[in-house]
């Protein structure tokens, strides 16, 4: 990320993402950086991650400059989509498996140590319910996902607009594949996302605007990941959240080397410094994720991830499914299901 000396602002570049995407990433890769090599990241992650990362991998890299643009992970791959042939992204950094998946099998993406593999698992990522503390005692606060639909949260749920979210779309997944598992088809699915849509207060268009709306409680609920809220928790915020009771989905979140990439081989060093040992430890320490990795000594770990692995209970998803169906399901959704639900009990 370019930082002074004539480098532009993180906010500065955070900012250009709402610019034409080709003057946006001209300037991105070409408008600063002293003569430091570029290192481009497409990630959802947020800014507390990704500027915590920069600085680390520049301080370890000092002739390469991390220029990062935060966006949701829906949002990523349809931009490394719509660059194929002009790729200007190196590192697509975030999101879950099932849209890894999809970049993959449309060749959007450069193979890893063979292949087969397109992509790495990095963190695991849980969906919770989230509450303002001071609106909603923590006895009072839904345990699950049904308890969402309850009429005294009517217009008081806000939601992270599923369109542009990955977090978004697996919860949206988890609840099409149990509608399958109980009747064989998706109609139960859109029964209850539509109920959902008369509880909805509003579709938030970014994951800080979500929580900012949360705290100042604008609603008073909302479904988003165990991450995010922790951080926002850390800041001082009185938010609280819960693991819902029947299950919820964990995401596969993952990281790719973007193929066609113009720095393929730092892109690469890249995505093995962020799977190292040291970083899976720092990103849970600092930065509250849950490590992919299975062998990390489990003394090395902050108390919160064994809690957390003690209390959540994980949906068994079908993610190639949602990889094959995740698209329709959710153009469905946009089409026949947002905006309906008001009047609807």
């Amino acid at each position: 990320m370019c930082r002074d000396g004539g480098r532009r602002t993180g906010a500065s570049v955070r900012r250009l993402i709402r610019a034409p995407v080709r003057l946006c990433l001209c300037a991105l890769v070409a408008g600063c950086g002293g003569g430091k090599t570029p290192l481009v990241i497409y990630s959802p992650h947020g800014r507390d991650l990704l500027t915590l990362f920069e600085q680390r991998f520049e301080t370890e890299h000092p002739t390469v400059d991390v220029r990062w643009l935060d966006m949701g992970s829906q949002e990523a791959l349809d931009r490394v989509r719509s660059e194929r042939a002009n790729p200007q992204a190196d590192v697509w950094f975030g999101g879950p498996a099932s849209l890894f998946a999809t970049a993959a099998r449309e060749s959007l993406l450069a193979p890893l140590g063979g292949d087969s593999a397109f992509w790495l698992s990095v963190y695991r990522t849980p969906a919770v319910i989230a509450y303002n503390r001071d609106v909603v005692p923590d006895s009072a606060a839904p345990r699950d996902w049904e308890d969402v639909l309850a009429p005294r949260w009517r217009d008081r749920v806000l939601i992270r607009d599923p369109i542009a979210s990955g977090t978004m779309r697996a919860i949206w997944g988890m609840i099409f594949e149990r509608s399958l598992a109980a009747t064989g088809d998706t109609g139960q699915a859109a029964a209850w996302l539509r109920r959902l849509d008369g509880q909805t207060r509003e579709y938030v268009l970014n994951p800080a605007l979500l929580t900012e709306k949360l705290v100042r409680q604008e609603g008073w609920i909302t479904l988003w990941d165990l991450p995010d809220l922790q951080i926002t928790i850390r800041r001082g915020r009185h938010l609280g959240y819960v693991f819902p009771s029947s299950g919820t989905p964990v995401i596969d979140d993952a990281i790719a080397v973007v193929r066609g990439a113009r720095r393929d081989s730092l892109a690469r060093v890249f995505v093995a410094w962020v799977r190292s040992r040291k970083m899976q430890l720092v990103a849970a320490r600092e930065v509250y994720r849950l490590p992919a990795r299975t062998d990390l000594p489990a003394d090395s770990l902050p108390a919160w991830v064994r809690e957390v692995e003690g209390k959540m209970k994980a949906e068994p998803m079908d993610w190639l499914r949602l990889d094959r169906q995740g698209a329709a399901w959710m153009g469905y959704w946009d089409q026949h299901i947002r905006g309906t639900g008001k009047g609807r009990s």
